[in-house]
């Protein structure tokens, strides 16, 4: 880690020094890596919290389904809201988009509800900023579709206005290959782990990539899972064969990783099997191309031999469900049968004849370090009809033990808390 992400935050008004606007957008991180102004006073965006969205998410909220003694309630109005990181020290969560905004959300007076929401870090152009991940020192990382920014004390820098503390991890076009560059499957999912480097998840920008761009793609990590240090340098390919993985986290037990992974399309509405895998060691082997889900062989591959050693998933969901982002459950509020298990946002399925998914799994750990069976936790967001009222993305524990949901489709993000007997 570098000297400039190492700041404290009441060093955050000597950092700065004006200079003049900084014209050309793609300038700006450049700026404000160099602690400079960039000169936009444009006022970050704001989402109000009251009046009629809020009160419609509300009464959309007594649809959903849950286990006894739980309750889920509106956490805050967010835009597209998609993967989450919650700061350490403050519980500010971050929220990462498929568009241009992150968006900073605070509840000020911990009655577990945003007081405000706002974009974060307006000077910067992003560009997909779907994953968030914090250090456990407290820098926020950001990765875009073909980048990777730092923002150190995030939740500080944040409050003053459109320019913060950055810096570049990996620049720009520097991510995966540009020609690699796609809207499909461009959406990256992060981590920083046990070892201390950030993980990211890289997919392809194929259904099934042609055999002649398969080793091209394996060379630069695409399908598959990176590790790099956290100012990016000694970057690896950690997991290879995997399609297009938007959620990942380590068992806190045994320190391995654990990630989801979404399935061929096309192949009909019942195969093959979403995924959830489970990493013991850096350089294993996935099964994507030749396997589409599962032990499903596709269509394009099914000649062509496998790679020896192929790890299957520990499990398997239903096809097409879209399970996103997954976090374990590290919190004590929840009764002991859901500690130590993982949490799972299924998006819910776009080319399935009946549709399927738009729920929150839940899958218990075994001693052994495996995984159970997996059983519906929340449901309701997709109505017997077939019509979607939110679509899950990503889960994760605020430091009071509850569960932050997230919902890219409604613009939200919910909080499941237990008030039952344990």
């Amino acid at each position: 880690m570098t000297v400039t992400l190492k700041l404290l935050p009441l060093a955050v008004g000597a950092m700065f020094a004006c200079l003049p606007y900084a014209n050309a957008a793609q300038d700006n991180v450049n700026t404000l890596s160099n602690f400079r102004q960039t000169g936009n006073t444009t006022p970050a965006e704001t989402i109000p919290q009251a009046g009629q969205t809020a009160d419609a998410l509300r009464k959309n909220l007594e649809q959903i389904k849950l286990p006894p003694g739980f309750k889920i309630e509106l956490y805050a109005v967010v835009p597209e809201a998609r993967h989450m990181a919650i700061e350490p020290s403050t519980g500010v969560v971050f929220v990462g988009t498929r568009k241009n905004r992150v968006w900073q959300v605070t509840d000020r007076t911990k009655q577990r509800m945003a007081s405000d929401v706002v974009q974060f870090a307006s000077s910067v152009p992003f560009k997909v900023p779907n994953g968030v991940c914090f250090s456990p020192d407290g820098v926020l990382y950001v990765v875009e579709q073909n980048r990777v920014l730092a923002f150190p004390a995030a939740q500080f820098f944040g409050e003053g206005g459109p320019d913060v503390a950055a810096a570049v991890v990996v620049p720009q076009g520097k991510l995966i290959p540009t020609q690699f560059e796609s809207f499909n499957h461009g959406a990256r999912a992060c981590r920083i782990g046990p070892d201390k480097k950030l993980y990211i998840a890289l997919g392809q920008p194929w259904n099934v990539p042609p055999k002649d761009k398969l080793a091209d793609l394996d060379r630069n990590g695409l399908a598959g899972i990176v590790r790099m240090d956290q100012d990016g340098k000694n970057r690896e390919v950690y997991a290879h064969g995997v399609r297009n993985s938007v959620g990942l986290d380590f068992n806190p037990k045994d320190k391995t990783l654990w990630f989801t992974d979404n399935q061929v399309d096309g192949m009909g509405d019942d195969v093959p099997p979403g995924e959830l895998n489970h990493a013991t060691k850096a350089g294993e082997n996935f099964g994507f191309p030749w396997y589409g889900g599962g032990k499903v062989r596709t269509v394009d591959y099914k000649d062509q031999n496998p790679p020896a050693g192929v790890v299957f998933p520990q499990v398997e969901f239903a096809a097409h469900a879209a399970d996103l982002g997954m976090s374990f459950y590290n919190g004590k509020m929840f009764p002991q049968k859901y500690q130590g298990g993982i949490f799972d946002a299924e998006h819910g399925s776009w080319n399935r004849t009946k549709p399927i998914g738009a729920r929150i799994m839940y899958i218990p750990i075994k001693d052994d370090g495996t995984a159970g069976e997996a059983e519906v936790f929340a449901e309701g967001w997709l109505t017997p009809s077939g019509e979607y009222m939110g679509r899950p993305v990503d889960v994760q524990t605020l430091q009071d033990g509850s569960l932050l949901v997230s919902d890219d489709y409604a613009g939200a993000i919910y909080r499941i808390s237990y008030t039952g007997s344990k």
